[in-house]
């Protein structure tokens, strides 16, 4: 992109992303500032028309004509679409976004942090008009100040929305809240009359993992069922594998319980297996609960009361969230999903003799 020089007579030329960078919005923000073509905060605007003097800068009829030149793409980071948790919510967006007058463009980073980065700097190069990440770093209970940096640098140039959090980092954030749903999972067990309540599957390096353990904790106490530590079995994956291993180990350890907190569908799954396998019956032994409501909860025999997002609402507020921050529209850096409880045939009444 052409520009001048700046007004020390230094060689490098200034550019209208330049002046994006430095301001930390976008290059059509710039754009629409120095056109007055459309509403801007008042701030941004300051500080664009703040650099805009400092460097004497003079776009060219190209650089003026960047807010009417959107890509309409919004890229999309999800960690890992196998999982039907994040294919869901991709086709809620991509519907969501078509409804808008976008395009979406995956890219699937499988869980790997070298990958995620290269992904990252990928969807720039393809010059979307917004980032959209679900999982990965964004989900990190402390959050990886090196990514961070990351992230911040693409936001000289392109919105980010996150369905976690990073903190150090001025991105849009819309987040579960995880603390109504496990609310919603425990006093439907414990309305059931279930005190010996197992919690499975996740890591506590996880926020939405360490924020379900913390609440799920709460709600005992609240009750006044005590505290036991053997019936927390996390430090596993979130898959099914590692959630018939962990089901697996809580039986071995020989401690009583009735119902079981799933970290999600797929390590339910895990967890019903070995279940049966050990000639339990699920709800009349166990009751069994998850989070995601997946296609998975309703494949499972019997069917699994699972937490819903709502994912077209889902998918809807994060695609809503990253068109206004491309059109510098006002909107909240953070936004809640409500969870529901769906109940199903997984869960019942506690027997009434131990396990």
């Amino acid at each position: 992109m052409q520009g001048i020089k700046n007004s020390d007579n230094n060689a490098k030329t200034v550019t209208i992303y330049d002046i994006a960078k430095e301001a930390g919005v976008s290059p059509a923000t710039v754009s629409r500032v120095i056109t007055n073509s459309a509403n801007v905060r008042r701030e941004k605007k300051a500080k664009v028309m703040e650099l805009v003097e400092k460097y004497n800068f003079k776009p060219n009829a190209l650089a003026r004509g960047l807010a009417d030149t959107k890509s309409k793409v919004i890229g999309i980071l999800a960690a890992d679409v196998r999982n039907p948790y994040y294919a869901e919510l991709f086709v809620a967006c991509e519907q969501a976004a078509a409804k808008a007058g976008y395009s979406v463009l995956l890219f699937n980073f499988l869980s790997e942090p070298r990958l995620e980065e290269k992904m990252l700097e990928k969807l720039q190069e393809q010059r979307v008009d917004a980032i959209i990440q679900m999982g990965g770093r964004v989900d990190d209970l402390v959050s990886n100040m090196d990514y961070v940096e990351k992230i911040n640098q693409a936001m000289a140039t392109v919105p980010v929305v996150v369905t976690g959090k990073l903190e150090g980092s001025s991105c849009h954030m819309v987040r579960i809240d995880s603390l109504k749903a496990m609310d919603l999972l425990m006093n439907h067990l414990i309305s059931l009359g279930h005190r010996r309540i197992a919690f499975l599957g996740g890591t506590l390096s996880v926020l939405s993992t360490y924020e379900k353990l913390l609440r799920y904790k709460q709600v005992l106490k609240e009750h006044g069922i005590p505290y036991d530590p053997r019936l927390v079995m996390e430090g596993g994956s979130y898959n099914s594998e590692s959630g018939y291993e962990l089901m697996d180990r809580l039986f071995e350890k020989g401690v009583s319980f009735t119902a079981v907190v799933a970290i999600n569908d797929f390590a339910a799954a895990g967890a019903m297996r070995s279940i049966l396998e050990r000639g339990y019956r699920i709800p009349e032994d166990i009751s069994l609960v998850s989070y995601d409501n997946t296609y998975i909860s309703q494949l499972m025999i019997p069917r699994l009361t699972s937490i819903d997002y709502d994912y077209d609402e889902f998918g809807q507020e994060l695609v809503e969230t990253a068109i206004n921050a491309i059109e510098g529209r006002e909107t909240p850096l953070l936004k809640t999903v409500t969870p529901v409880l769906v109940e199903r045939e997984s869960s019942g009444r506690v027997r009434t003799g131990p396990l």
